[in-house]
This record gives structure tokens, C-alpha cells and sequence, in this order.
């Protein structure tokens, strides 16, 4: 699905089996935000293929959080495409899954602050809480805001994983309320469009879900 010039969503629908969003961004370089799992990535294959893209065209895959529903296939692009996460997530992959991951090191590391790919413009945000080193990005030429597990559509990211945190959890989700945001993109469920859809689902979840943190 389209969501606005330059950006595709395939949501991922399926009840039975765990999966996530995943996004992509077209430009001068071409971006896949959260890949997914391997053995359910013909989704996202198809997904491409219908917008004319095909994964060997993909140069930058980007991670939100180092579980493996979002991050499993994304040292499977080839030696062309470049993969990342936060340094903090990817110790965290291998303090957990060490020998039964395949991942291979990250190109790079996403961190706090400014990050230009080609001639797409984002903020990484540390957004700890559903995993230590999870990052939200905010593309800023588009005001739109990938939250990863962190936020959803009026819910938010479970804390009881190993690396959670509802207190930290809390302090993330108050720091993106206060973004220029006209549409989110979570890792899972549905995308909220439009500045003042997105200011009442952070509303919403300050007042209800606030209280269970």
C-alpha cells in the first residue's frame, strides 16, 4: 500500500503467524525499514514486486529493534545492500541468540541523532523500553515517524521481554508525542494518518495505557 509519495507499507494481517510491518522508502537510495522474518518474507518480496522493486535493488535496510520478527532477514540482501541497528540491540541479539543467529555484523550502527541516506533526511531516536536498544525514525522531510514496538495503533509495546521497561517505556513515548508527526508507522497493526489522528492516539494512550507502566 501506498501511505505517501515515496513510501510503501506491507502490513502484515495474518493472525496465525508472528510477523511485522515492514516499509519501504523509494529514492536516491532505496530503504527497507524492518524486513521481517526470513521464512515469511515472500510477503514483503511480493510486496516489492508490485511497486516494480525487486530486493536486489534494496541499498539500505534499516532495523528498529533486535527481535527477530523485525530483524531476521536483514543480513539477506547480498553484498551490495547495507543493514543496520542500534549497537546496544544487536549486543543485546547476540547476548540472547549468539550461535543460533546467523546475523551478521551491521554496516553501521543507528544512534541518537541526525541520519541522511542518500537524499532521504532522519532523526534516530533512542526509544528504550520494549527492548534496551530499540530507535524510533522520524523522516523529516515527510513527518513521518516509524515507532517499531514501541507505539502502536492505541496500544504500545509489551514490557515483560527480557530488556524491558515500563518506566523507560513511558519516557519514549512521551519524547515522540512532542514530534511534528503527520503519519505513524508502527511494527504492527495499522498505520495513523493525518497530524490530528496522530495527536489523539498518543492522547489515548497517555491516558489509558499510561497507567499500567
Amino acid at each position: 500500500m501506498k501511505i505517501v509519495d515515496g513510501l510503501y507499507g506491507f502490513l502484515w494481517r495474518s493472525a496465525s503467524e508472528n510477523n511485522c510491518n515492514s516499509f519501504f522508502i523509494d529514492g536516491s537510495k532505496r530503504i527497507l525499514i524492518d524486513p521481517g522474518h526470513r521464512h515469511l518474507f515472500q510477503h514483503v518480496r511480493r510486496g516489492l514486486e508490485r511497486i516494480g522493486v525487486t530486493t536486489e535493488q534494496i541499498d539500505v535496510v534499516l532495523v528498529t529493534h533486535g527481535h527477530p520478527d523485525h530483524f531476521e532477514t536483514a543480513g539477506s540482501f547480498g553484498p551490495s545492500a547495507r543493514w543496520a541497528m542500534s549497537r546496544i540491540d544487536y549486543e543485546f541479539v547476540m547476548e540472547y541468540l549468539g550461535a543460533q543467529t546467523d546475523l551478521p555484523q551491521p554496516a553501521f550502527f543507528l544512534q541518537e541523532g541526525g541520519l541522511l541516506i542518500g537524499d532521504r533526511d532522519f532523526l534516530v531516536i533512542h526509544t528504550p523500553g520494549h527492548s534496551p536498544g530499540s530507535v524510533c525514525l522520524y523522516w523529516r522531510q515527510q513527518k513521518v515517524l516509524f515507532t517499531g514496538d514501541v507505539v502502536f495503533n492505541q496500544s504500545i509495546g509489551r514490557t515483560d521481554l527480557p530488556g524491558g521497561s515500563g518506566r523507560q517505556l513511558k519516557e519514549s513515548i512521551s519524547r515522540l508525542a512532542e514530534l511534528d508527526v503527520e503519519v505513524l508507522c508502527p511494527g504492527h497493526g495499522d498505520v495513523v494518518a493525518g497530524r490530528e489522528n496522530v495527536r489523539k492516539n498518543f492522547k489515548m494512550i497517555k491516558d489509558f495505557w499510561f497507567s499500567y507502566l
